[in-house]
C-alpha cells in the first residue's frame, strides 16, 4: 500500500511541474522586446540625475534658509533630517541608472549618502552634542553629510 501512495504522490508532482512548464509560468518576458515589465516601468519612472540633483540642492537650500536646526534638544530636527534623506535616496537611484558616468564617478557621493543612511537608521533625532563635547550625533551624519554632498554635487556637475 505504501508503494501505491508514493507512486500517486510522485505522479501528481510530475503532472504539476509539467503543467506549470507548459503554461509558461516561468517566462518573465513582456511583449516590448523581451524586457521584464517591472524593469521597463522602473526605468521609465527613474528621474534624471539633473532633476534629482536640483531637487536635493533645493532641499539643502530650504533647510538653510528655514534656519536649519537651531534647537539643540533631541527630537526637534527629525522632520528636517528626513526631508533631506528622501531626495538623497532619489539621487542615488538616478546615479545608479545614469549610463554616462560609472560608479567610480559617484563613489564619494555614494559614501556621503551611506553616511546619511547610517544617521537616519537610528530612527530619531539624537539632538546636538553639548558645547565642547567632541562626540558626534546622528545630526552630524545626516545634516553634515547632506551639506558635503551638496558641495560635491556643485563641484562635480553632470549635464
Amino acid at each position: 500500500m505504501g508503494r501505491y501512495m508514493w507512486g500517486k504522490t510522485a505522479g501528481a508532482l510530475v503532472l504539476a511541474v509539467t503543467v506549470a512548464a507548459a503554461s509558461g509560468c516561468s517566462s518573465s518576458d513582456s511583449e516590448d522586446g523581451g524586457k521584464p515589465a517591472a524593469t521597463a516601468a522602473a526605468a521609465a519612472k527613474t528621474p534624471s540625475v539633473e532633476e534629482t540633483t536640483a531637487t536635493f540642492q533645493a532641499a539643502v537650500t530650504k533647510f538653510d534658509t528655514d534656519g536649519g536646526c537651531l534647537d539643540q534638544a533631541p527630537g526637534t530636527c527629525w522632520e528636517q533630517m528626513v526631508a533631506l534623506m528622501e531626495p538623497a535616496r532619489d539621487l542615488r537611484k538616478a546615479a545608479n541608472a545614469h549610463k554616462e558616468t560609472g560608479p567610480e564617478f559617484w563613489s564619494e557621493a555614494y559614501a556621503l549618502i551611506d553616511t546619511m543612511e547610517t544617521g537616519i537608521a537610528v530612527g530619531e533625532d539624537k539632538g546636538a552634542p553639548p558645547d565642547g563635547n567632541k562626540l558626534l550625533t546622528n545630526r552630524d551624519d545626516v545634516l553634515g553629510s547632506a551639506h558635503d554632498l551638496a558641495d560635491w554635487l556643485t563641484a562635480h556637475p553632470v549635464a
